[in-house]
């Protein structure tokens, strides 16, 4: 049987597109060439489905949540909030397996920011 060998990439509708991209590479760091592509270090990859009630993704208009793997996840949050983004003051720690953070981006899509354990 045929498998997917990984993710190829996350699109994203945006009122204005350049600066949702900007945003991306400024305030999250993904170096983004002038397609959009980024090598991204490798690591676990979680596919998880969720019932169609949840606000664990976002707004109930948001279908998916994109979720970024960081090395110091109080770090990034720290830049974030010097930055203006609207970051959730609350984290969450599982055992095991890691910690949690959640920002929105400008255009309101809420992102999740895994420090594996």
């Amino acid at each position: 049987m045929e498998h997917v060998l990984g993710i190829g990439g996350y699109f994203l509708r945006a009122a204005d597109p350049d600066a949702l991209a900007a945003w991306y590479r400024d305030c999250l760091g993904l170096d983004l060439d002038e397609h959009g592509l980024w090598n991204p270090d490798a690591g676990p990859t979680v596919f998880a489905a969720f019932d169609p009630d949840t606000d664990y993704v976002g707004s109930p208009s948001q279908q998916s949540m994109l979720n970024f793997r960081v090395r110091d996840l109080d770090a990034m949050l720290a830049q974030l909030r010097a930055a203006g983004a609207a970051v959730v003051e609350e984290t969450q720690d599982m055992h095991g397996v890691g910690r949690f953070g959640w920002v929105t981006d400008p255009e309101g899509n809420r992102i999740e920011l895994w420090q594996p354990a």
